[in-house]
């Protein structure tokens, strides 16, 4: 196993999740990539571990001020992710160190660039990015919004905590339509694919539907919500975790559509 930065070789695989081999990653369109162009020129870092010469994990991180999250001199792990899937790609590669080398390169390099602490986003479910997978790498949760759990490891006593930004308020229904409503920071594939598929169901609908996009990476626009990634529909959240298929994306349109 090798620690590299990325490079122009590895890009492609990086912006696929490893997953290059993966239509459904595709659907996402370019939104992984304009988000990393831009966030490339706030400050964005990427790892990945290489097995036999091949991308099977990766880690990216960027300074908190770009991140959903508040805090000072830290940098946010969005997404620390080893390639899981049987007889595809790389093969599954957990369970043999890759996670644990990959986040204590992020944290050399945060502690190189200046940081006072790196932060990270868990859940306090046994799935992805698990809070305690986390916590017995030295991290403390500081704080938590329902599943999500915020944590963080000081680098120096003057450190200070990140917090959450709340959510400030939620879509408002639309007079005579059916507001779908999606929200999209564009880090990650799975809620880049969610998106695509809203639109493309809410366009089956014609004008009697109203789709909005925000775009969270803007960090005003982030403010202003206090929602990063998030799918409504009539003000009412739908779960995003795993990504709903398009035909359960549609059905649930069709569902208010009919109502009106």
């Amino acid at each position: 196993m090798d620690i590299i930065d990325l490079d122009e070789k590895t890009e492609g695989e990086y912006l696929a999740c490893l997953e290059s081999w993966s239509d459904e990653i595709k659907e996402g369109g370019k939104a992984k990539e304009l988000w990393f162009r831009r966030m490339k020129e706030k400050g964005l870092r990427v790892k990945l571990a290489l097995v036999d010469g091949r991308p099977a994990g990766m880690i990216h991180y960027v300074p908190i001020a770009h991140a959903f999250a508040e805090g000072r001199d830290l940098y946010f792990i969005h997404c620390i992710w080893v390639h899981p899937h049987k007889g595809k790609g790389v093969g599954d590669q957990r369970k043999k160190g890759l996670g644990t080398a990959l986040l204590a390169a992020a944290e050399d390099d945060a502690r190189a660039l200046g940081a006072k602490g790196m932060a990270a986003w868990g859940v306090s479910l046994p799935v992805f990015m698990r809070a305690s997978w986390f916590k017995k790498h030295g991290y403390r949760k500081v704080d938590k919004n329902e599943v999500a759990v915020l944590l963080w490891k000081p680098f120096a006593e003057d450190a200070l905590p990140p917090r959450w930004i709340r959510e400030k308020k939620k879509p408002e229904t639309v007079p005579g339509k059916t507001a779908v409503t999606v929200f999209r920071n564009g880090w990650c594939p799975a809620m880049n694919m969610v998106t695509e598929r809203a639109r493309r169901a809410s366009e089956e609908f014609g004008d009697r539907v109203d789709f909005r996009l925000y775009e969270t990476w803007d960090r005003p626009t982030y403010e202003e919500w206090g929602i990063a990634d998030a799918l409504f529909i009539d003000g009412k959240p739908v779960r995003t975790g795993p990504p709903p298929s398009y035909e359960k994306i549609r059905r649930k349109i069709a569902k208010r559509v009919k109502k009106l």
